[in-house]
């Protein structure tokens, strides 16, 4: 038996050294939607649209039996919600036109091989550990996406957000990156960006200090990071979190696939903040993904005087960005409560807010450690623990404690 011209055998193979586990075994369509990521670019809607209508595996078998426009109209009757039928012929002319060179089995088969070599996953829109905000996307959601580090990254953790800004950052740019990222961390954020020097490096390294989850989205293929400055950061990121990227491995980045990898840093996040960013930074772009998609938009306002805030300043002033100032207002524009002082419980002892204070919403930690970070007695620490057990402030989970924000 063959799968579009190839051995059965080899295709079974060469999916299951990409396929996460417990993943649905239909084996021709995710070698269909493998091949389908490296015929189109990013952001393709027509290829969306054909996909959705018929499924990779009879799409692909359209194009490399080279069907007629008329037949596939035929065949994926509804195909968009495009009423005249001369328009949609024509952009299926134009779409099938610029798929069809790059159409070749083998060529899929060599990037699962370089896939399994630096152990990446095919993840589909039929797994387990999909990211579900992507759908939001419609026509252009990633037919699929190839992912180095853990597959339940995105998932892992209820709530994430996007923290970007300018390559050329500032020092001021910076440190508010460190306290955006190490901050939301503690309130059980994963913190998503794009790898990039300045903001976004900064953001995912203050998310590993905190020994938070942080994920990368990548213009190029996952088996060469981009930038190569941040080779070693990409690697921390995928021991602990994910590097995920529409592009198959050997995939080059471009300026086209930064601006169409943006859309899903936007959408894979409950909100999306701009820390700094000039004039015409590419972050821009980001948040216009947010603000088309209706995603929360947040931006920082830095100096007047500082060119490194301008696109910022743009922000706030002509797109409605929310000005945000300090992480709880952050957490806030993606729909968590603050769980600063003003969260904790009205009559708190001296002890209790420096319990309090000590603890974190995602990590937890042992009596010790809360004790080493309150200066009080372990003995006393068990103590206010106890108490504040009983009003559900904290919770102890396997490894220690946790503060529970209180919600509005």
């Amino acid at each position: 038996m063959t799968t579009f011209g190839l051995d059965d055998a080899d295709v079974r193979r060469s999916i299951a050294l990409v396929e996460p586990p417990g993943s649905p075994g239909d084996h021709a369509e995710r070698f269909a939607r493998a091949t389908w990521s490296g015929i189109v670019e990013p952001g393709d809607g027509m290829a969306g649209v054909l996909v959705s209508a018929v499924g990779a595996s009879a799409a692909l078998t359209m194009l490399v039996e080279n069907w007629s426009i008329d037949r596939i109209l035929a065949e994926a009757a509804g195909i968009a919600d495009i009423t005249d039928r001369q328009e949609l012929a024509r952009q299926l002319k134009e779409a099938t036109a610029r798929w069809r060179p790059r159409v070749g089995s083998r060529t899929t088969l060599q990037q699962l091989k370089l896939a399994a070599m630096c152990r990446a996953t095919l993840l589909t829109p039929v797994d387990p550990d999909w990211p579900q905000r992507l759908d939001d996307l419609g026509p252009h959601a990633p037919l699929a996406l190839w992912l180095r580090g853990r597959t339940e990254a995105l998932s892992s953790t209820p709530h994430s957000i996007a923290l970007v800004g300018a390559r050329a950052a500032t020092g001021y740019g910076e440190h508010v990156a460190m306290e955006a990222g190490s901050g939301l961390v503690s309130r059980g954020f994963t913190i998503v960006s794009g790898a990039a020097y300045g903001i976004d490096g900064m953001a995912h390294r203050a998310a590993l200090a905190s020994q938070g989850t942080t994920v990368a989205f990548l213009a190029g293929g996952v088996d060469r990071p981009y930038p190569t400055g941040h080779s070693v950061l990409i690697g921390r990121i995928i021991e602990t979190g994910a590097v995920i990227s529409e592009v198959p491995c050997g995939g080059q980045p471009s300026k086209w696939r930064f601006l169409q990898r943006n859309r899903l840093i936007a959408a894979a996040s409950d909100a999306t903040v701009v820390l700094e960013a000039g004039w015409r930074s590419g972050s821009l772009n980001t948040a216009g993904h947010a603000a088309a998609l209706g995603r929360p938009l947040g931006a920082v306002p830095g100096p007047i005087t500082s060119a490194a805030s301008a696109g910022c300043h743009r922000l706030i002033r002509e797109y409605d960005a929310v000005c945000v100032t300090s992480v709880d207002e952050m957490a806030e524009l993606a729909g968590v409560a603050a769980v600063g002082p003003d969260s904790w419980p009205a009559k708190r002892t001296p002890e209790e807010v420096r319990v309090l204070d000590a603890l974190s919403v995602r990590s937890p930690r042992a009596a010790a450690d809360v004790a080493t970070r309150s200066g009080l007695p372990v003995d006393t620490v068990h103590s206010v623990l106890a108490l504040l057990e009983l009003d559900a402030f904290v919770a102890e989970k396997p490894g220690g404690w946790v503060y529970v924000p209180q919600r509005p």
